[in-house]
């Protein structure tokens, strides 16, 4: 997400740092690569001249060429305007009437079928009793696409009867829910592959008939400035509560997250994050901003462990590692754990960029390396997992038949587990470690 535009300001707050002593040449540099590289991301080169004008008015004070750290200054300042170019944080669905009815509207391909899964998901999860209303009419197989979904995240979906329209779809959706308990209805509507009359005249009628407490435009962050013009019109037509920007997980460039705000006034309500039907968060502008500017976003990092993660067997866990008990069985269990929290290259984007580290790059390789750990220590024997010892030229023999790897590889794994005991008995004498056993 946004690596092309976090690779840009890591080089130049790089270079600023580099600097003995900042003066107002390097800022105005600074200043000129910073426009280049948000005009690169395709953000709205009105939004690039007004950001840019407030920054420059900041960075260019005496305090800040004067301070003890002009670099870090600058990269303050930029962090705080991008968090207010950004908007206000999200919020979630507001809803309102007997069922409350959320509409669902954008471009052909923008994610909205998806997207009403996910939705739908985090509604049962805060004990609503959501229902589904296939209102694409237009894309062929849309309606059993939607049926999956709901499926998937275990929420009914109530699809077209024959030649019904989706005016006549809508008024039925709403007896349908009242009769059968439904506190809110999703309605996922057709797309288009570029704007026209025709569609937003029927949206304009099915929003009058199901009159939905919110309207939520569903916009591609890969697509750049084509999300914010399209936002801009469907805003003209109907009363559009918020945007929900999908596949930022993908190669975004980052414009229409840093656009949309500005030039439609709409505020980013939600992003997906992937294609799990748990990938879809609240807005956070200033975590937004700290991963554009590589500074990482731990919060959203802990979050993401508190939900994925068994605190009783992360304590356990720690425990074991604490009094030296730490086994191969051990390792495979937080080998799962970890995974539980996401895709590797996921975690590893949330944390903190720079310095010699620079951007870790997390592949399938990787992502295939820990399942060929677990397949490994699956294959051994209770005794083997528990007392390593034990295994000697043949078992290994064994294991690497069990789990389709080498003897090389096993032998990496054992050289790696030893390392790590080795490493923790290090830690053992040390004096945080022994208070954090006293407080147990």
């Amino acid at each position: 997400m946004f690596d092309g535009l976090q690779g840009k300001f890591q080089q130049i707050f790089r270079q600023l740092r580099g600097e003995g002593r900042v003066g107002e040449e390097h800022l105005r540099a600074a200043l000129r690569e910073i426009r280049l590289a948000l005009l690169e991301a395709d953000v709205h080169f009105r939004v690039v001249k007004r950001f840019l004008e407030r920054v420059e008015a900041q960075a260019l004070g005496e305090d800040v060429l004067q301070g003890l750290n002009p670099a870090q200054q600058v990269i303050r300042i930029v962090r705080d305007e991008l968090v207010a170019l950004l908007g206000e944080e999200g919020r979630e669905l507001q809803l309102s009437g007997q069922p409350a009815v959320v509409l669902l509207c954008g471009l052909q391909g923008s994610g909205k079928t998806t997207t009403a899964g996910k939705l739908a998901r985090r509604l049962a999860a805060r004990r609503r009793y959501p229902l589904l209303v296939a209102g694409d009419l237009q894309r062929a197989a849309a309606v059993e696409q939607l049926v999956q979904v709901g499926a998937r995240v275990e929420v009914p979906v109530l699809t077209p009867e024959t030649g019904e329209g989706v005016v006549a779809l809508g008024a039925r959706a709403l007896r349908y829910a009242r009769d059968r308990g439904h506190d809110v209805v999703l309605i996922d509507t057709a797309g288009r592959l570029h704007v026209d009359a025709a569609l937003m005249a029927e949206l304009q009628a099915l929003a009058e008939a199901v009159k939905p407490c919110e309207t939520l435009f569903v916009a591609d962050a890969m697509t750049g400035q084509d999300a914010v013009r399209s936002a801009e019109e469907f805003a003209r037509a109907l009363a559009v509560t918020g945007v929900l920007l999908t596949k930022l997980d993908g190669d975004a460039r980052g414009g229409a997250a840093l656009s949309v705000r500005s030039v439609t006034g709409l505020p980013i309500r939600f992003v997906g994050l992937g294609e799990k039907p748990d990938d879809l968060e609240l807005f956070q502008p200033d975590r937004m901003a700290s991963r554009i500017l590589g500074l990482g976003d731990v919060l959203t990092l802990i979050e993401r462990a508190e939900q994925s993660v068994d605190a009783a067997e992360a304590e356990r866990l720690a425990s074991r590692m604490a009094r030296q008990e730490f086994t191969l069985e051990d390792l495979r269990d937080q080998l799962r754990q970890l995974r539980r929290i996401g895709p590797l290259q996921s975690v590893v984007d949330l944390l903190p960029k720079g310095g010699a580290m620079g951007k870790v790059e997390v592949g399938d390789a990787e992502e295939r390396r820990l399942k060929r750990i677990e397949a490994m220590i699956d294959s051994m024997t209770l005794a083997e997992r528990r007392n390593p010892t034990l295994l000697n030229g043949s078992r290994k023999k064994r294991v690497a038949r069990g789990s389709g790897t080498s003897v090389q590889e096993i032998n990496q794994l054992l050289k790696q587990y030893l390392a790590m005991r080795k490493m923790v008995k290090s830690m053992q004498g040390k004096s945080w470690l022994k208070r954090a056993l006293k407080r147990r």
